[in-house]
């Protein structure tokens, strides 16, 4: 329900400010090429596979949204955490929806801002579980890392994609190397069939932003995949913390 809510506000949106994409400041890919993917110039979509392709986060957003947290008491995974991930995957997804929708420079920043907001969220809770900062606290860090990353963004945007590489690099050795023993009962194959995934997905990105395998009009595209296997990847982290006991096993 709310991932169908979510793609009608989309679509009344770009009605409201499009179809002439033209009008704006163009995405700065647009000056060699933003994915293999053609652009439908004149369309309310000018990449329609990429676009849609996003609401795979929307999809495990609204999913994380939507359990009950309270049915499973031994999970370490509080109600704040999870819904945070959760909104946090769907502004990913309508961010990557807009901004290769428009490929606007606009839509670019929504579209990094979600990938900001997930890097710092798995930063976040490794330092928090190994420090044993309350969620609270967790949340106001949070709040401050994604704003000083939103600035720089602001400021100095075409570090965007290496300043992100540098986040999840950190995230990923911080969750492994200091956090996960931190952690009673956690099942870590979630955490590492999540790394396969977005490794996988950020090969098959190379491929397509290369052109090596590349089908301009087609609706089956690469990026397309990417999108669809990082949604996959957090999903799968989603379930490595919520497999986290409150208490460790007997």
């Amino acid at each position: 329900m709310l991932t169908g809510l979510c793609g009608l506000g989309f679509l009344a949106l770009l009605a409201a400010l499009g179809p002439d994409w033209a009008a704006y400041v163009p995405a700065s890919c647009t000056a060699t090429r933003c994915f293999c993917e053609a652009p439908r110039t004149g369309m309310l979509l000018q990449q329609p596979a990429n676009t849609w392709s996003s609401f795979g986060y929307v999809l495990i957003g609204s999913l994380m949204l939507a359990l009950p947290y309270d049915r499973d008491p031994g999970s370490a995974l509080s109600a704040i955490s999870g819904r945070t991930l959760g909104v946090t995957a769907i502004v990913v997804g309508v961010g990557s929806g807009l901004l290769h929708a428009t490929l606007t420079l606009w839509g670019q920043f929504f579209d990094v801002l979600g990938m900001y907001l997930v890097g710092s969220f798995l930063l976040v809770s490794a330092i928090a579980r190994w420090r044993r900062i309350p969620d609270g606290a967790a949340v106001v860090i949070y709040a401050l890392l994604c704003l000083s990353l939103v600035t720089i963004l602001i400021v100095a945007p075409e570090v965007r994609r290496w300043l992100f590489a540098v986040l999840l690099i950190l995230a990923i050795t911080m969750e492994l190397v200091f956090a996960r023993r931190w952690r009673p009962g956690v099942k870590t194959a979630f955490y590492l069939w999540g790394l396969a995934a977005t490794a996988t997905a950020f090969g098959i990105w190379v491929l397509d932003q290369d052109g090596v395998v590349c089908a301009p009009h087609s609706l089956l595209q690469g990026h397309a995949v990417w999108h669809l296997l990082g949604a996959a990847s957090l999903w799968l982290s989603f379930n490595y913390y919520r497999s986290e006991r409150r208490h460790a096993p007997l």
